[in-house]
């Protein structure tokens, strides 16, 4: 079994996912799951490692995540870790999509770009109130 690279990404969140051959141990920056304290971002970590089942207890995997928030962060290693299990089992990429699109398709949406002159506002039409 050769080594798989993965990348995913939410908002400015990038995770970089290696599998390997192992025993199902789930490192994020070097940190077990198990350790990442919000009870929702360890439910959503660890969510395709549970729909793989017994597929994903075969190998490592360590994900690098940088930028962005810990939501971001989460869904871009969440991200990560599918599409590494999806492409060394190719049956689970159908229970994946199944589940939820997300889980190997990434979410395109950005934040909103600040337009000139709008002090911090990102639309660049001031909204009459007069109306």
């Amino acid at each position: 079994m050769k080594i798989i690279h993965t990348s995913g990404t939410r908002k400015r969140a990038v995770a970089r996912a290696t599998l390997c051959p192992g025993e199902g141990a789930i490192k994020i920056n070097n940190k077990a799951i198990e350790q990442f304290e919000p009870e929702y971002i360890k439910l959503k970590l660890s969510e395709p490692a549970i729909l793989a089942g017994n597929a994903a207890k075969k190998f490592d995997i360590k994900v690098n995540v940088m930028g962005g928030g810990i939501n971001s962060q989460a869904e871009a290693a969440r991200l990560a870790i599918a599409k590494a299990l999806a492409k060394a089992d190719k049956k689970l990429e159908k229970v994946f999509l199944e589940y939820d699109r997300h889980l190997l398709v990434a979410d395109v949406r950005r934040k909103e770009t600040h337009k000139p002159n709008r002090h911090g506002k990102a639309r660049s039409k001031v909204t009459k109130s007069y109306r």
